[in-house]
């Protein structure tokens, strides 16, 4: 007998609540916001509204399913399941957040805060929940196959991610590797880190690198199975070079990188605390990931 399906809502922690665990009350956090030029009325409203979205989605869900919630600092020890429907409530940054955890479950992205977030993710309302999640686990749900990218080390560990991989020092050092873009050897580097991103990254932090560095090349559309990559800040000197900066990657090809410092970190999608650490000689292969985001359309 299979289980029934289990609704799964990813959220996080609103600005409102972070001060209150900062400050104790809400009559000390407005007068921490007010001293900075800030009122607390707008983040107030905004942690109500996520608050109300999250309980519309909750009360939408079918009274045979399974429920469970899970806050984005808990993501990395949750475990989602095969059965899991994954519903997303908050920013559109919160769908890439979760995206790196999942195999292939359908993901609704609902926006919290309608007209602050570009939507490009966060497509529905709460409203229409009890909908979306039916349409979910129906026949002929159209969904849009977003392409991920992964990063895989010579010991054995995977990192998934939605917008982007980056790969360089934890704090502002230089980064120092050998970069083979093909299978050739490559050359050795110095530089503030690599980036290697999707069509869906390709409205963030890939294309404010592809714009402030003049690229011709073309970005790839959140489901073409193609990435970018580029190299930020390459810095020439009598022992590395600057002859592979950017370049594109189709389905089956891989950005080699070999670690030349004491210590690098590859992270996903801005989540610093769920990194993979290498050291001196170790080696990672970057490439597009045969696991898809199932964003429910």
């Amino acid at each position: 007998m299979s289980l029934a399906p289990r609704a799964v809502l990813v959220h996080r922690v609103s600005e409102y609540e972070e001060l209150l665990a900062r400050h104790g009350t809400h009559g000390q956090a407005a007068f921490f916001l007010s001293s900075r030029g800030r009122a607390i009325d707008d983040v107030r409203e905004r942690d109500l509204r996520a608050r109300r979205a999250l309980a519309e989605v909750a009360a939408a869900v079918p009274a045979p399913w399974r429920q469970a919630r899970v806050e984005r600092a808990d993501l990395d020890r949750f475990l989602f399941g095969p059965e899991d429907v994954v519903v997303v409530a908050g920013q559109d940054g919160l769908v890439a957040n979760a995206a790196k955890y999942l195999d292939g479950q359908p993901v609704i992205g609902i926006d919290t805060d309608p007209g602050r977030n570009p939507g490009v993710l966060v497509r529905h309302r709460s409203a229409d929940a009890a909908r979306l999640l039916a349409a979910a686990v129906g026949r002929g749900a159209a969904f849009d196959e977003l392409t991920m990218v992964e990063a895989a080390t010579d010991d054995g560990q995977r990192l998934l991610a939605l917008n982007e991989i980056y790969l360089g020092c934890p704090g502002h050092r230089t980064a120092r590797y050998r970069l083979s873009p093909g299978e050739g050897g490559g050359e050795a580097q110095a530089s503030s880190g690599v980036l290697v991103g999707t069509g869906t990254g390709a409205t963030g932090w890939l294309r404010s690198l592809w714009q402030q560095r003049g690229s011709a090349l073309p970005l790839p559309g959140p489901a073409e199975g193609r990435l970018a990559w580029f190299v930020r800040e390459a810095w020439p000197s009598p022992v590395t070079g600057t002859s592979f900066v950017e370049g594109l990657l189709a389905r089956g090809e891989r950005l080699g990188v070999t670690v030349e410092s004491d210590r690098l970190v590859v992270f996903g999608d801005g989540m610093e605390a769920d990194a993979l650490e290498l050291t001196w000689g170790q080696s990672v292969r970057m490439g597009v990931s045969a696991t898809s985001l199932r964003l429910l359309c």
